[in-house]
């Protein structure tokens, strides 16, 4: 484990292990975190798995990791790296298992006030008309022609399809689609795992949660995204499921027996990696954009499965619930961020790690050029969420990134052993949060004691203006896997 005496303060928020702490790095890492934080930081091999990251070949500027980081495979989650498009590798423990994990929020202009009555009525309607659980099917079975079409176009085939709305795709990250994805590069073990999860939202950390805004932080950018106080909201968080995974794990193979012929040495199997520019690492990248595609349009069939649950119990127009934004947090993009005064082409890998673009970005829509991008970081099952806006400042400190969640604290299985599911449910319902879950041991899994303190987290990236606070949000109802 890392000593006290590597870990150098910045200012109050920004934490540095130099180069020098090691001989084979390459950059300075960098750990953004209130002291509050570090201590838990300290207490999985999230720092060594940082220092572990800065000796990737082509890594420009530092390995970050941001406050909600832990242990992950090979880089830490909560992990960004950028390496050079040329010279630089790319490694799928960079960008993790689910690829494209993410989160989107549907806005409604209904106050909780008036519709408190149903709200047990609408979490009950959205567990049954949204499959979750782990390696659950869901009713949109799809042919290997059908599959191929998800794979290239993301959202775009939900909507074409009739599961989605034409106004969504511009508020999605990337249009819900990248461009240079392949399926063909997609093994048809990974594509016969996904032929039947799209509109599913898995096990794990994911979820469909309702949401009321509690606090507005920023009147004028709360205006323009569309948010008042006491409002009803919908966040949805999953990622490719089976598919994603699959992807991941096919290209891990092929990148440990293929870094000897590259002569790539690496301190930890787990980073696994490729030059970018190789057949190799070419393959990999478009199957991941592939496998993302595939995320942006679950996310679209589930927003399709809420909007219909939302007009059967509320008796309103599911069109009236509107996408405010859908980030990926699971992810590598080629993106040209500016490092001592130059423009670079870079593959910014982002781990648990949220784009926070800021305003006056090209790849942010219209309607937010002035504000900068929606972020939207969940808390803990039982914790408040919060929206951002991304921010000039996390384009030149962090390559447009900020955290993604609370970060847990505690291993599923410690969770399990520590927390009685049933009596975690009495609690949450009698803080007035209706709960739907697929089994007992996976309410317990997510519990909020097994996670960050989400506040300070979010806290953390404010104070050092990474993302700006703009409301919070608390949740009234949870559908988990």
């Amino acid at each position: 484990m890392i000593d006290q005496v590597q870990l150098q303060q910045v200012d109050e928020c920004l934490w540095e292990i130099p180069k020098s702490a090691r001989a084979d790095m390459r950059v300075p890492a960098y750990v953004y975190a209130l002291e509050e934080l570090l201590e838990d930081l300290r207490k999985d091999r999230t720092l060594d798995q940082l220092m572990n990251v800065a000796t990737l070949p082509g890594i420009q500027k530092a390995a970050i990791v941001m406050p909600d980081g832990h242990e992950g495979y090979g880089f830490p989650i909560g992990g960004v790296a950028a390496t050079d498009v040329s010279r630089g590798v790319i490694s799928p423990g960079g960008i993790g298992y689910d690829i494209n994990c993410g989160v989107r929020l549907l806005t409604s202009s209904t106050r909780y006030a008036d519709v408190k009555g149903k709200i047990g009525e609408l979490v009950h309607e959205l567990s049954r008309m949204i499959p979750k659980g782990v390696g659950r099917g869901g009713r949109l079975v799809l042919s290997t022609g059908q599959m191929e079409e998800v794979l290239a176009g993301g959202a775009e085939w939900a909507v074409a399809n009739g599961y989605g709305l034409n106004e969504d795709l511009d508020h999605i990250e990337s249009r819900g689609r990248l461009e240079h994805a392949d399926p063909a590069r997609v093994s048809d073990h990974a594509v016969k795992r996904g032929h039947d999860q799209l509109g599913t939202i898995g096990a794990g950390n994911h979820f469909v949660e309702v949401d009321r805004v509690e606090e507005i932080y920023d009147d004028e950018t709360a205006e323009a995204f569309g948010l008042f106080q006491g409002q009803l909201v919908i966040l949805i968080h999953t990622g490719s499921r089976g598919l994603g995974h699959q992807v991941a794990t096919d290209y891990l193979k092929t990148f440990l027996n293929a870094m000897p012929s590259y002569g790539l040495h690496i301190p930890d199997r787990e980073l696994a990696c490729a030059p970018f520019s190789s057949e190799d690492g070419q393959n990999y990248f478009k199957a991941m954009a592939a496998a993302a595609n595939y995320a942006w349009c679950n996310r679209e069939v589930i927003s399709w499965e809420v909007r219909q649950s939302w007009e059967y119990i509320m008796k309103e127009a599911g069109e009236n619930l509107r996408l405010l934004y859908d980030v990926a947090h699971n992810i590598a993009k080629i993106e040209t961020h500016r490092i001592s005064g130059k423009n670079h082409r870079l593959v910014v890998h982002r781990k648990g790690a949220t784009r926070a673009f800021g305003p006056g970005s090209p790849e942010i829509p219209d309607d937010f050029s002035k504000t900068g991008q929606p972020v939207l970081i969940p808390g803990s099952m039982g914790t408040h969420s919060y929206v951002l806006a991304g921010t000039k400042e996390s384009m030149e400190n962090s390559f447009g990134s900020t955290c993604h969640g609370a970060g847990r604290r505690m291993s599923r299985t410690a969770a399990k052993k520590m927390v009685d599911a049933p009596t975690l449910k009495r609690e949450l319902l009698a803080n007035d949060i209706a709960v739907e879950a697929g089994s007992y041991a996976g309410l317990a899994e997510e519990a909020p004691v097994a996670y960050k303190d989400i506040d300070l987290v979010v806290e953390t990236v404010h104070r050092a203006r990474l993302a700006r606070k703009v409301a919070k949000l608390r949740p009234v109802g949870v559908i988990k896997g």
